[in-house]
Parts: structure tokens; sequence; C-alpha cells
């Protein structure tokens, strides 16, 4: 008898050291963090980059096939998308990050054009609901839009209801009349131009478009009633394209009031939307992981963290807090308290121009020779330095760049941003930088150099240039809708990228050979990898 137990209790201790040294071919794999992430498309940017960053730091990500997610063409299948939710809401799930415009419908740009009734929308809206009592102990974070009001019609990239490409520029100075009006009131003339403005618009496209925006303003209130009930973790409402006088500037701060008193903790709404899915992926792995990373803020000399930049209708300093709250961390005050230091490049005049201006040229202005030397101090002083370049829209400051490539800084940075709007860049370089604190230097560097491909080396230069080439391709197809030209587009911008890479990234482009697809058929943005 005594030598049977003595040998069932060895067997167990064998099992149990076999288990902690690995050497049990049963073992199972552990996972610390498993999340299920529905982005609200295809986009690379939002969707394969963000889950590589993810993955990078060590996270299972569970999201949806890519056909299953709306894109330019197809805005998605919102049924399908809460279909495959059910399916894969599995117990061993550490946290879920949910678009709601996916669920609602079918996507971000399904947003702006569906089809659907209110009541329909609201019915979906519903089912969040029905999602928290099946799994009442998964941490449920949902990120959704106030819809964008673009400037001009060329300004929506074709991605509005067809009226708006030849009444947008009405459409959105009527709406800025509209909320300042509210706010400050109109002036004479400003009266008499936006009674000019009803008349000018057709009624019916007026009508549809506040009546789109309707329905998405019922359905976030329902939405941040969930927040207020905890039917949410937490719930981030992004301001997509905007100005400080806008329609989507009137509904965000109506919102706003509507969730006072829920918590900042709870809910939060702030300028910007492609960046809200990896800034809450980071919440839920620092609440998982029980961390709160104190960051430090420091902006270039000049208007600084006052900037109001295009795009948004607030200052970048309350987009980069309301950011690093939404993220799970804290700020703090001193640089030597800091887990991070984000740095944001802005223009001292507080002005923000697009990649392609003339400006762009990579001749330092004011404020590049400061900007690099904060940089470069922090790194000398060993902290974990993000860069959030925000001086120029839709791409990298390449004045900046080529200071930080000359002072060899580039690899000695912890996460880098200059894409698309400012509140893009710099909340998701914070999210970014906050995750590589579990990542070696190989995988550091490995998503910095994604970021000077695409940012960097397309965004800023080898776009223009390969728009400037289109002419010269065989076949229909232009800038926006590049049909038959796309297959030559992106071998001639892979050419290009490889030219640019090898004169200015030598270290990191052993393989030399990038590749370029345009997932969107447009030139906007690419799909860009690398490596054998």
């Amino acid at each position: 008898m005594i030598t049977q137990l003595m040998l069932r209790v060895t067997v167990c201790v064998l099992t149990v050291l076999l288990v902690l040294t690995g050497n049990c071919s049963a073992r199972k794999k552990i996972v610390r963090e498993k999340i299920l992430y529905i982005p609200h498309d295809s986009r690379p940017v939002v969707n394969k980059q963000t889950i590589e960053i993810l993955e990078k730091a060590g996270v299972e990500i569970v999201a949806p096939p890519e056909n299953l997610l709306g894109n330019r063409q197809d805005s998605g299948d919102p049924d399908l998308l809460w279909d495959w939710l059910n399916k894969n809401a599995t117990k061993d799930l550490t946290a879920a990050v949910i678009s709601s415009d996916a669920l609602l419908y079918g996507s971000l740009i399904g947003s702006r054009k569906h089809d659907y009734d209110g009541d329909t929308v609201l019915a979906r809206a519903d089912l969040f609901n029905e999602f928290r009592r099946r799994h009442k102990k998964l941490p449920l974070y949902v990120f959704g839009s106030v819809m964008r009001t673009p400037r001009t019609g060329l300004a929506s990239g074709y991605e509005e209801p067809d009226y708006y490409r030849y009444y947008g520029t009405n459409i959105f100075r009527l709406t800025e009349l509209m909320d300042k009006q509210e706010l400050v009131g109109l002036s004479p003339r400003e009266i008499k131009e936006f009674n000019f403005l009803q008349r000018l618009i057709p009624e019916r496209a007026i009508a549809d478009w506040m009546g789109r925006r309707e329905k998405n303003f019922d359905a976030n209130k329902k939405l941040i009633d969930y927040a207020r009930d905890k039917t949410f973790d937490y719930l981030l409402i992004g301001r997509d394209d905007n100005a400080p006088y806008s329609q989507t500037h009137n509904e965000g701060r109506k919102l706003l009031e509507y969730g006072r008193g829920i918590g900042a903790n709870r809910y939060l709404t702030t300028a910007g939307i492609d960046e809200a899915g990896l800034v809450l992926l980071a919440r839920a792995v620092n609440i998982n992981t029980n961390r709160s990373p104190k960051v430090f803020v420091e902006y270039n000399w000049g208007r600084g963290g006052e900037t109001i930049p295009s795009y948004s209708d607030e200052t970048i300093d309350e987009s980069i807090r309301a950011a690093i709250n939404a993220t799970g961390a804290t700020s703090t005050d001193k640089a030597t308290d800091a887990d991070f230091v984000l740095t944001v490049n802005t223009n001292p005049d507080g002005m923000t121009f697009e990649a392609d201006d003339a400006l762009n040229n990579g001749t330092p202005r004011g404020g590049t020779f400061a900007f690099a030397d904060i940089v470069q101090n922090h790194v000398a002083d060993g902290r974990k330095v993000i860069v959030a370049d925000i001086a120029f829209a839709n791409g990298s400051d390449n004045a900046l760049m080529i200071q930080l490539r000359q002072r060899g800084l580039l690899f000695k940075l912890s996460a880098y941003a200059g894409w698309n709007t400012p509140t893009n860049s710099s909340g998701f370089a914070l999210a970014a930088g906050i995750l590589t604190a579990r990542m070696n230097d190989n995988r550091i560097n490995e998503l910095l150099l994604r970021r000077y491909l695409d940012d960097w080396a397309y965004q800023a230069n080898v776009r223009q240039i390969g728009a400037a080439q289109l002419n010269w391709i065989d076949g229909d197809g232009r800038y926006e809708v590049l049909d038959g030209k796309r297959a030559a587009a992106a071998a001639t911008c892979a050419e290009l990228l490889e030219y640019f890479a090898q004169g200015n990234l030598p270290a990191f482009t052993g393989n030399d050979r990038l590749r370029v697809s345009f997932p969107w058929n447009r030139m906007f943005e690419a799909d860009i990898s690398f490596g054998t």
C-alpha cells in the first residue's frame, strides 16, 4: 500500500517537473492574453498592422477573416459579423475589443453610406446587451464613431453618399455655421450665407445627410447608456474627420454632455477614430496585467500642445491626454518618473500641412533642429522615446526624418507614427509604444521599419511620385480608383520604395525585397510587405 502511494506521488512530482521544464509533449501552450478583436474595416493599418503589434507583444488575437470586414467597395455585413462574434467568443478569452461601427453598419464606411432604418440600427445595438448576458465576466471594450464632416467632396475620398462629391463643400459650410450659431451666434454676413446655402443645397441631399447622422447619434446614445450601466467595461467614441465648428463637433459635445457623470474610467469621447482599436487593445493588456505605465509628454516649441491640428476640433494636448487615459496609462509631469516619453512634433506656428505640400521637401524649418534635440536628449538619457510626427497630416515630416537618420536615432526609438490625421498618429504611436514594453529590440525594430516604410517612404514621398507617373501607365484608372493601372502602379511603387529604403534605411533592408499592393483600389494607402 505504501509502495503504491509512493509510486503515485513520484509520478505526480515527475509530471509537474516535466511541465515546468517544458519536457512534456502533451503540455498545452500557455497564453498570457487572448483577445478577440473586430476592427472597423479591412485597411492594413487598423487590421493587419494593429494585430501584428499585439502579436509581437505576446498576445494571441482572434479576428474575423478579411472577407467579413468592410472595404471600400463592400461596406460589410453586420449580421455576419454578429454571427462570427457569437461563435468565437470562447471562455478562454481575456478581453474583447470591438468596433460598434462594424456591428451596427458593417464598417466605418458603412456608417456613412448604409440604407438601414433607425429601428434596425438600434436593434443591433441591443445585441450588445444580449452578448453581455451570455459573457458576464468577459472584459468588453467598445469603440465607435461620430459621423465625420469632410470639408469637401474630394476630401471625402468618395466614401460618402454620391451627392457629397457635388455638395460636400457647401454641406460642410452649412453645418459649420449651424454649430457656430448655437455656440457664439452669427454675423449678419454669415446669416445671409447660411440662408443662401439652405437654398443652394438640394433639400433631398441635406435631409438624407442629417437623417443618417440622426441614426448614428441615437445609436451612440444607446452605447453610452451601456457604458453607464456597465454593459461595457469601456466605451471610446471617436469624432472622425471634423473641425472646431462642424456637425461632428456639434454632435460630439452633445454626446459628451449626455455621458456626463459616467466617469473617464468607463466612457470617453475624443477626436480621431482609426487609432481607437489599438488604443483599446493596449488598455485591455494593461488592465489584464494590472499595469498603468507613466507617460511624460513633450511638444516642440511654439504652440505645442495648444495646436488644433487639421481634421480635429480640439487641441492636440486634449487628444493625447484622452488617449493616455484610454490606454489605461497615466500622465506624469516629470520625465525622470516616466516609463515612456511621448515627444510630439508640432509646427511652432500651430499649423498642420499635408505631407504632399511643397513645404515638406526635407529642408529644415523653424523647430526642426529643436525637436530633433528633444528626441536625442531623451534617448541619450536612456528613456523609452515615442515620436508622434504630426507637423504634416498623411505622412512624415521629411526634414525631421532626415535629422533622425543623420543622428542615428531612427532605430533607438520605442515607437513612431506619422500616418493619416495627427490624432491617428499620436494615439497609434502612444499605444504601440506602451506595448513595446513586452518586446525585444528585434521586434521593436521591425515595427519601426514598417512605419518608416509606410509613413515616411510611401506616404510622404513615393505616393506623390507614383501618382505623378500614373499617366505613363496604360489602361483606365486614376489616383482615387486605380482599376486597370493597379498592378503596374504597385510594381512602380515597390521599386521606388526599395530605392528609398536603400538610401535611408540600409541597415534594415538586407532582404531588399519589398512588395506593394493597393487593397482599397486607390493610392491613398498601400499594403507594404517585406521579408523573406
